[in-house]
């Protein structure tokens, strides 16, 4: 009879953990992490996608209020004055908040214009349709059809 065993021929009962036990721990472990990260990735994409959708969504608002007070909306050079000034601007950055989107608003007559946003730094990431999102005065939304605008 071995220390094991408190009978002969009885299984041996295990003290601790084989090398084998916890090399499939460590591999399960790794294959849920792996998943984890991706999801986490995506996630922080579409949030940061938001945050261009919310700056477009801005300055369309505040272009409306511009053309009200103005009969014309905004260009360029007034994207970025502060809402205070005469005549009031936008008061939008040229940036995003969060560095993750420039913003341009190109406008071609006093009564077009559309504002875009394009991914920079590590928002290049996101998929290829998502990258540059674009509204215009009449609230035409591109890119079309998928999951960029929600």
């Amino acid at each position: 009879m071995n220390r094991y065993t408190t009978e002969p021929g009885a299984r041996a009962r295990s003290r601790g953990v084989t090398l084998l036990e916890l090399m499939a721990v460590v591999v399960i472990v790794g294959i849920l992490g792996a998943i984890a990260v991706n999801s986490y990735r995506g996630y922080l994409l579409r949030t940061n996608r938001t945050e261009a959708r919310m700056a477009l969504l801005q300055i369309q608002a505040n272009q409306e209020k511009f053309f009200l007070q103005n009969n014309r909306y905004a260009d360029t050079a007034e994207l970025s004055l502060a809402t205070t000034a005469n005549p009031p601007g936008l008061g939008v950055p040229a940036t995003t908040p969060g560095g993750n989107y420039t913003i341009t608003l190109a406008r071609p007559t006093t009564t077009t214009y559309t504002a875009t946003a394009t991914a920079i730094a590590g928002q290049t990431a996101d998929a290829a349709a998502c990258r540059v999102l674009t509204i215009a005065e009449s609230g035409a939304r591109t890119p079309t059809g998928n999951d960029c605008w929600r």
